[in-house]
């Protein structure tokens, strides 16, 4: 069975189509750089990752235009964005609202300076919005890099995968520019003052993606319009193209004075301008002139958080279609060009079954994590286990589980190491090894990640001595799954315990490691043995050392 994937535009599950089956288009929305990236916005982008990964393998078939199944080799241009203007703190009230959040990343850095709390060797100037940005943005590469993120790793070396919004500008006002002829842009105020809307009305198929009416808008329900921004507005859910502001923090010329861009525009703009050009990118006149045809979308795939479905996504198909599609087809339809294709959207991240939130004490960052000792293996595969479509829900349970599943794999991987025949081996297993099909099964059905790994599971269940076939397989697997190639956490020392990679050295375990020294000095062994069995209970082994202290390892 071809891949079938859930489609957010259509709301169902169907075929996953590329205008050109051997070449698939895929647009991420990418992170705001004023901040590090929570495991939940990483849970998002993972799971696009995941699919990317599945599209690239032989695993994979899916369907052409026509309804052709193509099993031939493919590879994927996939496009993630770096926004670091533009994006304000209120982003739901047609993108006007708030302030800058580079501002407010200027402020918390400029407190951490004050405070000494700035990491060290780190000098960034909190007045510069552009230092602040590729300060957090190489913060984010790292992090990304670390979790196996092919988009930003494809971008180390091509820029034009990872574009800035502050290097795009040019190509946001050639669109803006063509929305205003076709009718789907206008200005208001006075020099100094003006401000560029998207007409929501020109575009009759504005709320398909999200279900949000122009009607309920209207009304301004859910308190995303507030009546003192209307008055100038020719409809409440009109949106921000441009705003002319000579005070903001980042600013640019244009036709309608000096400025900033909205945040919906940024994105039309980096993935059109990346995913129709051949090689490198569209120039602004050559985006000027772009036409998309009736029966083809500009992309094949575009992914974000379900949070970006309303309203960034949705203005990103009302403002594409308004400027590149052809005449009669302004609408939004399962045949009619929407954009995108495929609108995937990865649904929120929990932790302990609550939503993350710094006063609970329940937000990770996931350098947060790596600095406990958390294996990047481990949290990538707590963080894409889960179906995409149900809510994930982080546990430090669930993170455990993860990075014992990561060592059972490594054994197998490992048993018979990748020969000079390995791409022959490989070949047989992906046609012929059960758990290979098995795998490929459940990811064609709507990308099961869930079901695939309880199938690999299930199978090393009943498996006894790995033959080669059996390392290759898994190896296989992992292209799609991307756990076992990352970078091995370090051993770290302590007084007492030496914790192999992978296990953090939290204060409970060291305080078992103590008590259950005192107890063999007092040859208390009843109680050293139940610390044992302790220890084994939460996936652990231990080991005495010479010197006195122990080995902690996964079980």
């Amino acid at each position: 069975m071809p891949l079938r994937l859930h489609n957010t535009l259509t709301k169902r599950v169907e075929d996953f189509v590329a205008s050109d089956p051997s070449h698939v288009t895929f647009y991420t929305c990418g992170p705001t750089v004023y901040d590090d990236a929570h495991i939940g916005n990483f849970r998002s982008f993972l799971a696009a990752d995941v699919l990317r990964r599945f599209l690239e393998s032989p695993l994979c078939t899916i369907r052409d235009a026509k309804g052709n199944v193509h099993v031939e080799p493919r590879r994927v241009t996939h496009v993630m964005n770096i926004t670091d203007v533009g994006h304000m703190t209120d982003d739901a009230e047609g993108g006007e609202s708030g302030e800058d959040r580079m501002a407010v990343a200027g402020r918390r850095l400029l407190e951490a300076k004050k405070a000494g709390t700035l990491p060290a060797g780190v000098e960034v100037n909190p007045q510069d919005p552009y230092q602040i940005a590729r300060f957090y943005e190489g913060r984010f590469r790292e992090d990304a890099r670390a979790l196996g993120l092919k988009v930003i790793i494809d971008g180390d070396t091509d820029p034009s995968r990872t574009p800035r919004a502050t290097e795009s500008i040019e190509g946001m006002i050639a669109v803006i520019q063509r929305l205003f002829e076709r009718g789907h842009a206008y200005q208001v105020g006075e020099p100094g003052q003006r401000v560029v809307y998207f007409d929501v009305r020109s575009f009759p198929g504005y709320g398909a993606l999200s279900g949000n009416s122009l009607d309920s808008l209207k009304e301004g329900e859910g308190g995303r319009v507030q009546a003192a921004h209307q008055s100038q507005k020719r409809s409440p859910a009109d949106f921000l193209l441009w705003k002319e502001d000579s005070s903001h923090i980042m600013k640019w010329k244009s036709p309608w004075g000096e400025g900033y861009p909205g945040w919906h525009i940024e994105c039309t703009a980096m993935s059109v301008s990346r995913l129709r050009a051949k090689e490198g990118t569209l120039t602004p006149e050559a985006l000027s002139r772009l036409a998309m045809r009736a029966d083809e979308p500009i992309i094949d795939v575009h992914s974000g958080g379900e949070d970006n479905i309303f309203p960034h996504h949705e203005c990103e198909i009302a403002q594409s279609c308004g400027a590149f599609g052809t005449a009669g087809n302004g609408g939004v339809g399962h045949d009619t060009p929407s954009f995108a294709r495929m609108w995937f959207h990865p649904r929120f991240l929990l932790v302990e079954g609550t939503k993350m939130s710094k006063s609970k004490g329940n937000f990770f960052t996931a350098r947060d994590l790596f600095a406990r000792g958390v294996e990047p293996a481990a949290l990538r595969l707590e963080l894409i286990r889960t179906h995409y479509r149900a809510n994930a829900n982080f546990t430090m349970q669930g993170l455990e589980d993860s990075a014992r599943m990561v060592g059972r794999w490594r054994r197998v991987a490992e048993a018979h190491a990748a020969g000079p025949d390995e791409a022959a081996l490989r070949a047989r297993v992906h046609a012929e090894h059960p758990i290979c099909a098995a795998f490929a099964a459940a990811m064609h059905d709507d990308l099961n990640v869930a079901q695939g790994i309880g199938a690999i599971n299930s199978w090393l269940n009943g498996l006894g001595a790995p033959t080669a076939e059996d390392s290759a397989a898994i190896r296989a697997i992992d292209e799609v799954l991307g756990v076992l190639g990352l970078a091995r956490g370090q051993t770290r020392e302590t007084e007492i315990g030496v914790f192999a990679a992978g296990v953090a050295p939290d204060p409970d375990l060291e305080a078992l490691l103590r008590e259950r020294r005192d107890a063999r000095a007092r040859k208390d062994f009843a109680t050293s043995d139940r610390i044992r069995d302790e220890f084994a209970r939460r996936g652990l082994a231990i080991k005495d050392m010479a010197g006195g202290r122990v080995e902690v390892r996964r079980a």
